[in-house]
């Protein structure tokens, strides 16, 4: 299972990736993304806004939605809609991999697409754009 964390860059280079999101750059916005982007795995709006108010980050629930939507449209981070969940997730792994969600705990991993195989043979009539995998189970104690 992969579910490593990406590298955590500098104010300046996590300034600059906002900027390219076309977000403007604020002390609470920093902080924020460098939590949805680096140091979470999955988080709900809910999950973000409970760290927000633990950490006295000082932001509304709409600053925390347009800075999701935001990111998503950039690419940065993926909506996880899974019928098994209430909640959308976020994913800041944008590249291509399938999930497992624990079903004790409603945890998401990350799966390297080499660590699971799908073998279709599928009519030549259809066009494959992609193939989200949600993968259900329990991870062994």
């Amino acid at each position: 299972m992969n579910n490593q964390k990406n590298s955590c860059p500098s104010d300046e280079e996590l300034g600059q990736i906002l900027k390219n999101a076309g977000l403007s750059i604020t002390s609470p916005r920093l902080s924020l993304c460098r939590y949805i982007l680096f140091n979470s795995k999955h988080p709900s709006i809910e999950s973000v806004k409970d760290w927000a108010h633990k950490t006295k980050l000082k932001v509304s629930r709409a600053t925390i939605y347009n800075t999701i939507n935001a990111l998503s449209e950039a690419n940065l981070v993926k909506d996880l809609r899974f019928p098994q969940i209430d909640n959308v997730c976020y994913d800041n792994n944008v590249a291509h991999h399938h999930h497992f969600l624990d079903q004790r705990n409603g945890k998401i991993y990350d799966i390297d697409p080499q660590e699971f195989e799908v073998h279709s043979k599928l009519s030549s009539k259809f066009e494959v754009d992609g193939v989200d995998i949600l993968i259900r189970g329990r991870i062994k104690k």
